[in-house]
Protein backbone atom coordinates (compact mmCIF):
# COMPACT_ATOMS: atom_id res chain seq x y z
CA UNK A 1 0.00 0.00 0.00
CA UNK A 2 0.96 3.64 -0.42
CA UNK A 3 -0.05 4.62 3.13
CA UNK A 4 3.54 4.97 4.46
CA UNK A 5 4.29 7.41 1.64
CA UNK A 6 1.31 9.60 2.62
CA UNK A 7 2.68 10.40 6.07
CA UNK A 8 5.51 12.75 4.99
CA UNK A 9 3.11 14.36 2.51
CA UNK A 10 0.75 15.29 5.36
CA UNK A 11 3.59 16.74 7.44
CA UNK A 12 5.10 18.86 4.67
CA UNK A 13 1.67 20.06 3.53
CA UNK A 14 0.97 21.36 7.04
CA UNK A 15 4.37 23.07 7.11
CA UNK A 16 3.69 24.69 3.72
CA UNK A 17 0.37 26.35 4.54
CA UNK A 18 1.37 27.15 8.14
CA UNK A 19 4.52 29.07 7.16
CA UNK A 20 2.72 31.03 4.45
CA UNK A 21 -0.77 31.50 5.87
CA UNK A 22 0.44 32.42 9.33
CA UNK A 23 2.96 35.05 8.29
CA UNK A 24 2.92 38.63 9.49
CA UNK A 25 5.76 41.12 9.14
CA UNK A 26 6.58 44.78 9.41
CA UNK A 27 9.10 47.38 8.40
CA UNK A 28 10.16 50.59 10.05
CA UNK A 29 11.50 53.89 8.62
CA UNK A 30 12.74 57.19 10.06
CA UNK A 31 11.95 60.69 8.87
CA UNK A 32 14.17 63.48 10.27
CA UNK A 33 12.82 66.87 9.35
CA UNK A 34 14.84 70.07 9.22
CA UNK A 35 12.77 71.13 12.21
CA UNK A 36 13.62 68.41 14.70
CA UNK A 37 10.38 68.87 16.57
CA UNK A 38 8.41 67.70 13.53
CA UNK A 39 10.48 64.54 12.93
CA UNK A 40 9.01 61.04 13.12
CA UNK A 41 11.73 58.55 13.94
CA UNK A 42 9.58 55.42 14.08
CA UNK A 43 7.10 54.85 11.27
CA UNK A 44 5.98 51.22 11.34
CA UNK A 45 4.28 49.51 8.39
CA UNK A 46 2.59 46.17 9.16
CA UNK A 47 1.54 43.66 6.51
CA UNK A 48 0.52 39.99 6.56
CA UNK A 49 -1.07 37.18 4.59
CA UNK A 50 -2.77 37.32 2.06
CA UNK A 51 -0.52 40.30 1.10
CA UNK A 52 -3.05 42.79 -0.23
CA UNK A 53 -0.56 45.59 0.03
CA UNK A 54 -2.81 48.14 -1.63
CA UNK A 55 -4.89 48.01 1.57
CA UNK A 56 -1.89 48.66 3.82
CA UNK A 57 -1.39 52.33 4.68
CA UNK A 58 0.58 54.47 7.09
CA UNK A 59 0.74 58.18 8.00
CA UNK A 60 4.18 59.81 7.90
CA UNK A 61 4.85 63.44 8.73
CA UNK A 62 5.06 66.12 6.07
CA UNK A 63 7.58 68.13 8.05
CA UNK A 64 5.19 71.06 7.78
CA UNK A 65 3.81 71.80 11.17
CA UNK A 66 1.85 68.88 12.52
CA UNK A 67 0.48 67.81 9.16
CA UNK A 68 0.52 64.17 8.06
CA UNK A 69 -0.26 62.34 4.85
CA UNK A 70 -1.79 58.92 4.24
CA UNK A 71 0.21 56.64 1.97
CA UNK A 72 -0.94 53.30 0.59
CA UNK A 73 1.51 50.66 -0.49
CA UNK A 74 1.44 49.20 -3.97
CA UNK A 75 0.59 45.65 -5.08
CA UNK A 76 -1.93 42.85 -4.58
CA UNK A 77 -0.36 39.41 -4.31
CA UNK A 78 -3.23 37.66 -2.61
CA UNK A 79 -4.16 35.42 -5.55
CA UNK A 80 -0.82 33.56 -5.65
CA UNK A 81 -0.58 33.32 -1.87
CA UNK A 82 -4.14 32.05 -1.44
CA UNK A 83 -3.74 29.61 -4.30
CA UNK A 84 -0.64 28.17 -2.64
CA UNK A 85 -2.33 27.84 0.74
CA UNK A 86 -5.48 26.34 -0.79
CA UNK A 87 -3.49 23.65 -2.59
CA UNK A 88 -1.66 22.86 0.65
CA UNK A 89 -4.86 22.57 2.70
CA UNK A 90 -6.72 20.46 0.12
CA UNK A 91 -3.70 18.20 -0.34
CA UNK A 92 -3.49 17.71 3.41
CA UNK A 93 -7.19 16.82 3.68
CA UNK A 94 -7.00 14.43 0.73
CA UNK A 95 -3.97 12.70 2.25
CA UNK A 96 -5.87 12.20 5.50
CA UNK A 97 -8.86 10.82 3.60
CA UNK A 98 -6.66 8.48 1.57
CA UNK A 99 -4.96 7.22 4.74
CA UNK A 100 -8.34 6.42 6.32
CA UNK A 101 -9.44 4.58 3.17
CA UNK A 102 -6.20 2.57 3.06
CA UNK A 103 -6.61 1.48 6.68
CA UNK A 104 -10.34 0.84 7.06
CA UNK A 105 -11.71 0.42 3.55
CA UNK A 106 -8.99 -1.48 1.75
CA UNK A 107 -11.35 -4.03 0.19
CA UNK A 108 -13.61 -1.34 -1.26
CA UNK A 109 -10.55 0.56 -2.41
CA UNK A 110 -9.35 -2.38 -4.48
CA UNK A 111 -12.81 -3.42 -5.70
CA UNK A 112 -13.05 -3.09 -9.47
CA UNK A 113 -9.72 -1.27 -9.60
CA UNK A 114 -11.65 2.01 -9.43
CA UNK A 115 -10.05 3.23 -6.22
CA UNK A 116 -6.43 2.95 -7.42
CA UNK A 117 -7.27 4.64 -10.74
CA UNK A 118 -8.96 7.60 -8.99
CA UNK A 119 -6.08 7.85 -6.57
CA UNK A 120 -3.59 7.83 -9.43
CA UNK A 121 -5.36 10.61 -11.32
CA UNK A 122 -5.72 12.75 -8.18
CA UNK A 123 -2.05 12.22 -7.28
CA UNK A 124 -0.93 13.37 -10.73
CA UNK A 125 -3.23 16.39 -10.46
CA UNK A 126 -1.88 17.39 -7.05
CA UNK A 127 1.72 17.00 -8.21
CA UNK A 128 0.98 19.40 -11.07
CA UNK A 129 -0.87 21.82 -8.78
CA UNK A 130 2.00 21.85 -6.31
CA UNK A 131 4.44 22.73 -9.07
CA UNK A 132 2.27 25.54 -10.43
CA UNK A 133 1.36 26.99 -7.05
CA UNK A 134 4.94 26.86 -5.78
CA UNK A 135 6.26 28.65 -8.85
CA UNK A 136 3.50 31.27 -8.64
CA UNK A 137 4.09 31.85 -4.94
CA UNK A 138 7.86 32.10 -5.43
CA UNK A 139 7.32 34.84 -8.03
CA UNK A 140 4.76 36.62 -5.82
CA UNK A 141 7.11 36.48 -2.84
CA UNK A 142 9.82 38.12 -4.90
CA UNK A 143 7.38 40.92 -5.74
CA UNK A 144 6.32 41.27 -2.10
CA UNK A 145 9.94 41.64 -1.04
CA UNK A 146 10.45 44.33 -3.64
CA UNK A 147 7.24 46.20 -2.71
CA UNK A 148 8.03 46.15 1.03
CA UNK A 149 11.67 47.15 0.69
CA UNK A 150 12.08 50.09 3.10
CA UNK A 151 14.28 51.99 0.65
CA UNK A 152 11.43 51.93 -1.88
CA UNK A 153 8.83 52.78 0.73
CA UNK A 154 10.80 55.93 1.53
CA UNK A 155 10.28 57.10 -2.05
CA UNK A 156 6.52 57.20 -1.40
CA UNK A 157 6.92 59.71 1.43
CA UNK A 158 6.72 63.33 0.30
CA UNK A 159 9.01 64.63 3.07
CA UNK A 160 11.78 62.24 1.96
CA UNK A 161 11.85 63.81 -1.49
CA UNK A 162 13.06 67.09 -0.05
CA UNK A 163 16.83 67.45 0.27
CA UNK A 164 16.54 69.26 3.61
CA UNK A 165 15.01 66.18 5.32
CA UNK A 166 16.80 62.93 6.06
CA UNK A 167 15.07 59.55 5.79
CA UNK A 168 16.40 56.07 6.50
CA UNK A 169 15.27 52.49 7.10
CA UNK A 170 15.50 51.30 10.69
CA UNK A 171 14.05 47.79 10.33
CA UNK A 172 13.73 45.34 7.44
CA UNK A 173 11.12 42.54 7.21
CA UNK A 174 12.19 39.01 8.11
CA UNK A 175 11.67 36.68 5.16
CA UNK A 176 12.95 33.34 6.53
CA UNK A 177 9.45 32.04 7.20
CA UNK A 178 8.16 32.81 3.71
CA UNK A 179 11.32 31.46 2.11
CA UNK A 180 10.71 28.24 4.02
CA UNK A 181 7.16 28.09 2.70
CA UNK A 182 8.44 28.19 -0.88
CA UNK A 183 10.92 25.41 -0.09
CA UNK A 184 8.14 23.32 1.45
CA UNK A 185 6.07 23.87 -1.69
CA UNK A 186 8.71 22.37 -3.95
CA UNK A 187 9.36 19.56 -1.46
CA UNK A 188 5.65 18.71 -1.63
CA UNK A 189 5.84 18.67 -5.41
CA UNK A 190 8.75 16.20 -5.26
CA UNK A 191 6.89 13.98 -2.77
CA UNK A 192 3.68 13.94 -4.79
CA UNK A 193 5.53 13.35 -8.05
CA UNK A 194 7.46 10.49 -6.47
CA UNK A 195 4.28 9.05 -5.00
CA UNK A 196 2.84 8.71 -8.51
CA UNK A 197 4.93 5.59 -9.04
CA UNK A 198 3.69 3.89 -5.87
CA UNK A 199 0.06 4.68 -6.70
CA UNK A 200 0.56 3.51 -10.29
CA UNK A 201 1.71 0.12 -9.02
CA UNK A 202 -1.71 -0.35 -7.40
CA UNK A 203 -3.56 0.16 -10.68
CA UNK A 204 -4.45 -2.45 -13.26
CA UNK A 205 -2.31 -0.68 -15.86
CA UNK A 206 0.87 -1.68 -14.06
CA UNK A 207 -0.30 -5.29 -13.64
CA UNK A 208 -1.26 -5.51 -17.32
CA UNK A 209 2.14 -4.20 -18.32
CA UNK A 210 3.83 -6.79 -16.12
CA UNK A 211 1.73 -9.59 -17.58
CA UNK A 212 2.24 -8.56 -21.18
CA UNK A 213 5.59 -6.78 -21.45
CA UNK A 214 6.14 -4.72 -24.55
CA UNK A 215 9.05 -5.76 -26.75
CA UNK A 216 10.47 -4.31 -29.89
CA UNK A 217 10.24 -6.06 -33.25
CA UNK A 218 13.94 -6.97 -33.28
CA UNK A 219 13.71 -8.45 -29.78
CA UNK A 220 10.65 -10.49 -30.75
CA UNK A 221 12.43 -11.87 -33.83
CA UNK A 222 15.56 -12.71 -31.86
CA UNK A 223 13.60 -14.36 -29.06
CA UNK A 224 11.49 -16.28 -31.57
CA UNK A 225 14.55 -17.71 -33.31
CA UNK A 226 16.13 -18.64 -29.98
CA UNK A 227 12.95 -20.24 -28.66
CA UNK A 228 12.48 -22.16 -31.91
CA UNK A 229 16.02 -23.52 -31.69
CA UNK A 230 15.70 -24.62 -28.07
CA UNK A 231 12.15 -25.93 -28.31
CA UNK A 232 12.86 -28.12 -31.41
CA UNK A 233 16.43 -29.42 -31.06
CA UNK A 234 15.51 -32.73 -32.68
CA UNK A 235 15.04 -30.98 -36.02
CA UNK A 236 18.64 -29.90 -36.09
CA UNK A 237 19.75 -33.32 -34.88
CA UNK A 238 17.57 -35.08 -37.46
CA UNK A 239 18.96 -32.86 -40.17
CA UNK A 240 22.54 -33.63 -39.12
CA UNK A 241 21.77 -37.33 -38.81
CA UNK A 242 20.12 -37.42 -42.23
CA UNK A 243 23.06 -35.63 -43.76
CA UNK A 244 25.50 -38.10 -42.17
CA UNK A 245 23.44 -41.17 -43.17
CA UNK A 246 23.17 -39.82 -46.72
CA UNK A 247 26.94 -39.58 -46.85
CA UNK A 248 27.29 -43.08 -45.44
CA UNK A 249 24.81 -44.48 -47.97
CA UNK A 250 26.64 -42.75 -50.78
CA UNK A 251 29.93 -44.23 -49.55
CA UNK A 252 28.39 -47.70 -49.17
CA UNK A 253 26.91 -47.56 -52.66
CA UNK A 254 30.30 -46.63 -54.10
CA UNK A 255 32.03 -49.44 -52.17
CA UNK A 256 29.42 -51.93 -53.29
CA UNK A 257 29.81 -50.91 -56.93
CA UNK A 258 33.57 -51.12 -56.56
CA UNK A 259 33.32 -54.57 -54.99
CA UNK A 260 31.01 -55.77 -57.69
CA UNK A 261 33.48 -54.58 -60.28
CA UNK A 262 36.42 -56.33 -58.63
CA UNK A 263 34.57 -59.61 -57.88
CA UNK A 264 33.03 -60.08 -61.34
CA UNK A 265 33.50 -63.72 -62.52
CA UNK A 266 34.93 -64.55 -65.95
CA UNK A 267 32.40 -65.50 -68.55
CA UNK A 268 32.68 -69.10 -69.99
CA UNK A 269 30.78 -70.79 -72.76
CA UNK A 270 29.63 -74.31 -71.89
CA UNK A 271 28.26 -75.06 -75.31
CA UNK A 272 25.22 -77.21 -76.00
CA UNK A 273 24.52 -80.11 -73.58
CA UNK A 274 24.30 -83.68 -74.86
CA UNK A 275 21.60 -85.88 -73.45
CA UNK A 276 22.41 -89.62 -73.34
CA UNK A 277 20.63 -92.51 -71.93
CA UNK A 278 21.58 -94.55 -68.86
CA UNK A 279 23.18 -97.29 -70.86
CA UNK A 280 25.38 -95.04 -72.84
CA UNK A 281 27.90 -93.43 -70.54
CA UNK A 282 30.69 -92.95 -73.01
CA UNK A 283 31.36 -89.30 -73.58
CA UNK A 284 31.56 -88.07 -77.09
CA UNK A 285 33.37 -84.87 -77.66
CA UNK A 286 34.25 -82.02 -75.35
CA UNK A 287 30.65 -81.13 -74.43
CA UNK A 288 29.42 -81.93 -70.92
CA UNK A 289 27.34 -84.97 -70.23
CA UNK A 290 23.93 -84.77 -68.54
CA UNK A 291 22.50 -88.00 -67.20
CA UNK A 292 18.79 -88.45 -67.42
CA UNK A 293 17.07 -91.16 -65.37
CA UNK A 294 14.21 -92.61 -67.27
CA UNK A 295 11.57 -93.79 -64.81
Amino acid sequence: LCMPHRLPIDIFAVCAFATCGGYSGHLRVRVECLDKSQSNLSITVNFAYPFRLQEVHFKPTLCEGNRQETIFMVGDYSSSAQFFVTVAVVAFLYSLLATVVYIYYQNKYREGNRGPLVDFVVTVLFAFMWLVSSCAWAKALSDVKSATDPTKVLLLISACRRPANRCSASHYPVWSELNTSVAFGFVNFILWAGNIWFVFKETGWYKTGQRYPMRSASERRANGMRDSFYQHPYRQASFDQSRESFGQQHYSQGSFNQSMGSLRLPQTSLGQPIIISQGDVTPKGPNPIIFVNDI
